[in-house]
Parts: C-alpha cells; structure tokens; sequence
C-alpha cells in the first residue's frame, strides 16, 4: 500500500470515529450539564437543599455508572452482529438485553430505595438525612426506565446510529429545567418540595427519555432490518448470562475508576474546606474533559466490534491504534489548554484567593494524567470491542486500587515516600494508577489484536 492510500485510510478511519463520538460527547455533556443545573437551581433554595442534592447525587451516580457499564456488554453485540451483516438475530439479543435493562434497573431502584444506612456510615448529618432519602426515593423511580433507555441506545449505537442519544440528551436538559422549577417551587397545584423536586424532574427526564427513544427505534427504517419489534420473547437465560459475563466486568471497572474519585475527596475532606473546594474544581473540570476520551472510547468499540464481525482482526487493530492516535492529540491539546489556562479555569468557579491557588496547582496534576487518561480509556473501548472485558476489570481495579490509591495515600496523607503532600501526593497516585492502567491495557491491547489475526489466518 502506497504512502498516499495509507494516509488516506487514516484520515477515512478518522473522519468514521468523529461521526460516531461526536454526538456521543454532546449527549454526555449534556447529561453532566442535568447536575449542573440540579445543583444551581437546588441552591437557591437553601444551603439544605443543596446539600441534599449533592449528597443524594454522590449515591445514586455510581450505581448509575455501574449499572450502565453492565447494559455496555449490548454494544458491543450488536455491532458485532452487525458487522457480520447478521441483522436478524440483533432483534432478539436486544429482546433479552431489555430483560436484563429491566431487571438490573429494579434492582438498582430497591438499592438506592433502601440507601439509608450508607447515609448514617457516611455520619450524614441527621437533619439531612430526611430530604435526601426523599430525593434519592424520587430519582430511584426513574431506574427502571433508564436502564431501559440505555438498551435501546446501546443498540441504536452498536448500528453506528449514534444520533438518536445526542437529540433525546439536549432535549432531557431541556425538559430538565421546566420540571425542576415546577417540582422545587411549587407550580402547577404541586407542593413546593425545594431540592427534593429536583429529584422528581430527575425520574421524570428518565421516562421521557425511554418514550422518546422508543418512538424513534420503532419508526425510523433503518432500524427495521433488526426487527427488534416483530415478537415477544420470554427471558432466556443462555442469553442474558452472556450478556453479563461481558456487561458486569465493564460496569465494575468503570465504577473502580468513579469510585476512587469519591475516596479521595472523602480523604481530602479532613485537610478543610479550603483545600476541598480547589480538589472540587480541579476534579469537575477534569471530568468535563474527560468526556473526549471517554466518548471516544465508545465509539471505538463500535468500529471494532463491526470490524471483528466482518471477520477483519487486521482492520480491528488499525481502528484501535487510529483512536488511541487521536485520543492523544486531543491529550496535548487538553493538557496544554489546562496547563496554560489552569488560573483562568480556576476562576470560572471561585473568587476566592486561597481555592483559585489549591485548584491552579491541582489543575497541573489533571494536565499531566490526560495522556494516561486517554491512552486507559480508549484501549478499554477497544478491548470491549473485543468483548474482552474480565481482564479490563482486573487491570482497572490493580491499577486504580492496588496502586493509585496506596500511592497517593503514601504521598498525601503518609510519610512513606517523605513529608506528607496533602492534595498533590494524592493526584500524583492517581497519575501512577492511570499510568499503569495505559500500560497494562495497551500491552493486553495489543496481545488481543496480534491473537486474533493469527486466528483469521
């Protein structure tokens, strides 16, 4: 293959992945930016409210992220089916992939129903407790229909239709603000529930999301070929156990990698409010960035999960090391916007002279571990693709657990590697956690690939 053939597949393979990740990143955005607005609205109502909100989000988002992870195994099929041009049976993988959205969504509702013992171990204070066993009853409603929502859209994105999530996001944040409004003040003959409503408008956007996405699986024609409406289909079992051998080690890696955020804000807690708040804005900064790699990531195990379908192992690996390329390019410029911009960042958030200076300092370390960063989640996308997920999790959990987190604790909080850090030893352990999650999953990355040209040869 000449140079010029060479370069322009590239930039095909390229072009291919920002079509798919770029409503991704919009309907991710748009989802972080509901909390956003959750988070303000509940505010203005009273420093209760807001502590409500917050603390009823820090239960209900993990179990959110994990249980998402566990419905990611449907991607990962389906564009495997639909790579092998096997269109017929994707209707009934995603029949079983419903069962198991609706079984998984209930349980995660009884779970969050039921989460008031967490709020006595986190030592909530007992004023709190009330209203925010209130919100998560209220979010908890909702489940059902989310994890119902996110079958549909795993589907819709392992077709490489990834449109429809970027649509029913915007139009969930705009339904978002009318509700809370209604439910917090009061309007419309309701009572005036303060933060708690947010929590109701929050259940309702899951409904209405799952109708929306309904409508549009069941009328657009491209859909139609998967006949995914043609029966009823009792659960089977051989199926969905399939479905959660691959969906429940994604969903315990990625609620490894959300969890030990919330660790270390819960160490950090004890070194003041100060040093808390530039942690808070260097974290929700970073996460906002985040949503690049991470949606990119997604749309790689699509373009795998077709390729592997087509039984093209070569064109499988080409995909993935044209998404960890462009993972890294969008690294440098991340990193350098933070690095140069870290003090004007800071101050979108806060006025005050001692948060912009612990979150200026902080915003290096997020600039430094966006390379590490992108490499882990991209290969993840790509190991998904290849439906080899057990090993992700293993890697995830030594890395982030057995590393990152002793780490930082030795750096920050300990003397083990010399005086005590406070904050930057504990973001410096997340860098060597990311670090050797990029390692380990680039080195499995490439065993996998290299493994399964050899078995199409």
């Amino acid at each position: 293959m000449s140079a010029q053939s060479r370069l322009l597949r590239v930039r095909t393979e390229m072009r291919h992945l920002a079509v798919l990740a770029t409503p991704i990143i919009i309907a991710q955005l748009a989802h972080t930016a509901m909390g956003f607005v959750d988070t303000v609205m509940a505010g203005r109502v009273g420093p209760q409210d807001l502590a409500a909100v917050a603390l009823g989000n820090s239960i209900w988002v993990p179990v959110f992220l994990l249980m998402t992870g566990v419905l990611l195994a449907t991607t990962a099929k389906v564009a495997r089916l639909f790579g092998a041009g096997d269109e017929e049976r994707i209707g009934a993988l995603v029949r079983q992939s419903l069962w198991l959205g609706l079984a998984v969504g209930a349980l995660c509702a009884v779970l969050l129903w039921n989460a008031e013992p967490v709020l006595h171990w986190m030592q909530v204070a007992a004023e709190l407790i009330e209203p925010t066993m209130a919100y998560l009853r209220a979010v908890a409603l909702g489940f059902p229909a989310i994890a119902l929502y996110h079958v549909l859209r795993c589907f819709s994105d392992g077709l490489g239709r990834t449109r429809p999530s970027m649509v029913i996001g915007i139009l969930g944040l705009l339904l978002n603000i009318p509700l809370n409004y209604i439910f917090i003040y009061g309007k419309l003959g309701l009572p005036a529930m303060g933060g708690v409503g947010c929590g109701w408008a929050t259940a309702l956007v899951m409904i209405a999301s799952l109708l929306a996405m309904l409508v549009w699986v069941r009328w657009a024609p491209y859909y139609r070929a998967s006949q995914l409406f043609a029966r009823f289909d009792r659960p089977y079992w051989p199926t969905i156990s399939r479905l959660l051998s691959i969906g429940v080690p994604i969903g315990i890696a990625i609620f490894a990698e959300a969890s030990i955020f919330s660790v270390i804000a819960l160490l950090i807690g004890g070194l003041g409010a100060t040093v808390v708040a530039g942690h808070q804005i260097a974290l929700n900064f970073s996460s906002l960035v985040f949503m690049l790699p991470y949606s990119l990531g997604m749309a790689i195990t699509i373009r795998v999960g077709q390729a592997l379908g087509r039984n093209d192992a070569r064109d499988a690996r080409f995909v993935a090391g044209i998404g960890i390329g462009m993972s890294l390019l969008l690294a440098c410029l991340s990193s350098s916007a933070m690095l140069l911009g870290r003090d004007a960042i800071a101050r979108l958030y806060s006025t005050d002279a001692s948060v912009l200076a612990v979150a200026s300092g902080l915003l290096i370390y997020a600039a430094f571990f966006q390379f590490s960063d992108a490499i882990q989640v991209t290969a993840a996308g790509a190991l998904r693709g290849y439906q080899d997920t057990r090993a992700t999790m293993l890697i995830t959990l030594f890395a982030y657990w057995g590393i990152g987190l002793p780490v930082g604790y030795g750096l920050g909080l300990a003397d083990w590697f010399g005086p005590a850090s406070g904050p930057a030893g504990l973001w410096q352990g997340l860098i060597v956690g990311l670090t050797c999650a990029a390692l380990m999953l680039g080195v499995r990355l490439m065993r996998i690939g290299k493994r399964r040209i050899r078995q199409g040869e």
